[in-house]
């Protein structure tokens, strides 16, 4: 038992965290106590495949009974799985059509054990399908790129991320951070996460566009670095933004990662926001991502 759990533990699993692959070991593969979260995370079209392969099995393990205990099923052919197969169907789903029924004890007994299970798994199936379609999620549209300009003087880190529903995400907060690796002077090796400071890291209403920017100033970790020198480093920018979603009532989060190569040096964004002669507000996002090279204003 003790080497069966050991080498449970030596499995190697590789797991994918936006788009970097992460490959761990050490840990169990698998662990009963993670049922509910995996079926939570697993894809949709796969959790109702899982769905219907238990509903498959179970029918077909009860009508391997059933034609087990003989002829106890009224109106069935004697011996046929067909006809056990979907009595334990009309079972399972507590149909009763009336055309067959259980005429021994042990048919009944088996009768008794299906509905009870039958009853319990549609509990689950159900209680999982409702926390699946009621779980508050976001669409929360961020650049493909952030960029690196002079904004006011200033060199400014600025990316860019939008709402995509047509409602309004109430006291939204942002915060980015930067990882990157050091080494103590006693030696140790890690990946240190810097908090950046946002010109302004809320907003109040967030329906439009929002652009995020981190002034990089004497107090910045990215203060004197270049794009090489973070492409280097590894370098990883994490962005997390939160909000209060008006129509359901709930807190939604969204999140994104830009890697060194993401992050463009001396570009600008393309102005996606325009005013209507009405007051009215438009925003193209044809040219969300767009960037051009920063031109210095020259009068």
């Amino acid at each position: 038992m003790g080497d069966r759990r050991r080498n449970a533990q030596q499995r190697i699993q590789t797991v994918k965290v936006d788009s970097t692959n992460v490959t761990r070991k050490g840990l169990p593969i698998f662990h009963w106590g993670d049922l509910y979260h995996l079926l939570f995370a697993i894809p949709f079209p796969l959790l109702l495949g899982l769905f219907g392969c238990a509903y498959l099995l179970i029918n077909t393990l009860f009508a391997c009974a059933y034609v087990l205990g003989g002829n106890g099923i009224e109106n069935a052919r004697p011996g046929s799985f067909l006809d056990a197969f979907f009595f334990s169907v009309q079972t399972f789903a507590t149909i009763g059509y009336g055309a067959m029924n259980p005429t021994t004890s042990y048919t009944n007994f088996l009768v008794a054990i299906e509905v009870f299970v039958g009853m319990l798994s549609m509990a689950i199936a159900t209680g999982l399908l409702f926390a699946r379609f009621s779980q508050p999620t976001a669409r929360v549209l961020f650049s493909k790129v952030a960029v690196i300009c002079p904004y006011n003087g200033v060199p400014t880190l600025m990316l860019r991320a939008a709402n995509q529903r047509s409602n309004l995400i109430v006291e939204a907060q942002v915060n980015v951070t930067i990882l990157l690796p050091e080494i103590t002077p006693e030696g140790h090796s890690l990946r240190r996460l810097y908090d950046l400071k946002l010109t302004r890291s809320s907003t109040p209403l967030f329906f439009l566009s929002w652009t995020i920017m981190h002034p990089i100033d004497e107090t910045s970790p990215l203060y004197g670095k270049t794009g090489e020198m973070l492409a280097n480093a590894g370098a990883q920018l994490v962005v997390i933004l939160m909000g209060f979603d008006e129509t359901v009532s709930q807190t939604i989060h969204a999140r994104q990662v830009y890697f060194a190569q993401n992050i463009l040096w001396n570009q600008r964004f393309v102005d996606v926001v325009t005013a209507q002669t009405n007051g009215d507000r438009a925003i193209d996002y044809d040219h969300f991502h767009n960037v051009v090279p920063f031109v210095p204003d020259q009068s």
